[in-house]
């Protein structure tokens, strides 16, 4: 296993961080694989555990808090809040008012009196960035929170958030969490030139692209992966961008035999080769699926296959960008662009 230094805390952690989204009802996993899953991962050099309190409605923190007890202190926690949890409107967001609740909440279920990292899993354009930053810091300062970041966030709310920092005299975001992947090479065009001239640590969620670059799935075969079953409109290979991706995906197999690779081992490979990338965050549902991820840590791809890659897949280039989580809202919602 590598270590990086997540940004510019001191802190280091693992090149490959263990995502926790597939913990719980979203992965149909149980407190016994949960557990094995988490062993495994620390045996084999993960220190960067990464949940959410929206995952499976909390069951994800709940599970995982059970499975690091007794050794929480041996790795870096993190977890995420503002997405909906539940029916009532103010359950979700950046306001004050919900980030101080859930924060217990989330201490509550992993069983710890704080989190090494607490990220805003989604911009929330309701609430201000002081309102937000002066909420977390509070928070910090309250030893409940040793760091705090973003995760998905558009560039320019990125530049945001930190001139507001700046401007009000507040900690800032050390971290953002965005997608990442040779399918989904969008944010190498705005996102990580701004991260690294700020100086944030960089966590890329989905570098298999949600199995598509796991090697399961191939021209040919019947897609049956975990995700397509509840995301099938994701895995239709008659709808142009999922064709894309697997015209893409067909080419980048052959780069893989040739190098003496696995799918894994090229997709996570490339991923972590970028200098703006502190580690990318793998989702194991299975202790299977963990040690073929995990077959990755050292993997190192020469240039040769890099440029292979680009030749595939354009640099900053998305091959399904309407499955992007930080587009601005005015392009989603036409009411926002007209008077």
């Amino acid at each position: 296993m590598q270590y990086r230094t997540l940004g510019r805390t001191g802190i280091q952690v693992s090149t490959l961080a263990l995502g926790a989204m597939n913990f719980g009802r979203i992965g149909r996993t149980g407190q016994d694989e949960v557990t094995a899953i988490v062993d495994a991962a620390l045996a084999g050099g993960v220190n960067l555990i990464d949940t959410a309190d929206a995952y499976s409605g909390g069951e994800s923190e709940e599970l995982l808090g059970k499975a690091i007890a007794g050794r929480r202190d041996d790795l870096v926690l993190a977890t995420k809040a503002s997405l909906p949890m539940g029916e009532e409107r103010n359950h979700q967001g950046a306001s004050r008012r919900w980030l101080v609740t859930e924060l217990d909440n989330s201490l509550r279920r992993l069983g710890v009196d704080h989190v090494d990292l607490y990220q805003i899993h989604r911009w929330d354009p309701r609430t201000s960035d002081e309102e937000t930053l002066s909420a977390l810091t509070d928070l910090q300062r309250a030893g409940k929170i040793r760091y705090f970041g973003s995760s998905t966030f558009p560039a320019y709310r990125i530049v945001q958030a930190q001139w507001a920092a700046r401007e009000h005299h507040l900690s800032r975001y050390v971290t953002e969490q965005p997608s990442y992947s040779i399918l989904q090479r969008g944010i190498e065009t705005h996102v990580l030139p701004v991260t690294e001239e700020y100086g944030l640590g960089v966590l890329a969620w989905s570098p298999l692209a949600s199995g598509w670059l796991s090697g399961a799935i191939r021209e040919g075969r019947e897609v049956s992966t975990s995700r397509s079953s509840f995301m099938p409109q994701r895995f239709d290979t008659t709808v142009p961008a999922n064709r894309a991706k697997l015209d893409a995906v067909e080419q980048l197999a052959k780069v893989a035999d040739e190098s003496g690779l696995t799918m894994i081992q090229l997709a996570l490979g490339f991923v972590t080769a970028h200098p703006g990338v502190t580690s990318a965050l793998i989702g194991p549902r299975t202790l299977d699926h963990l040690h073929s991820q995990l077959a990755a840590a050292d993997t190192a791809l020469s240039a040769d296959v890099l440029d292979a890659i680009d030749t595939i897949v354009a640099p900053g280039t998305d091959l399904a960008a309407h499955e992007k989580n930080d587009t601005p809202p005015a392009l989603l919602d036409p009411a926002l662009r007209r008077r």
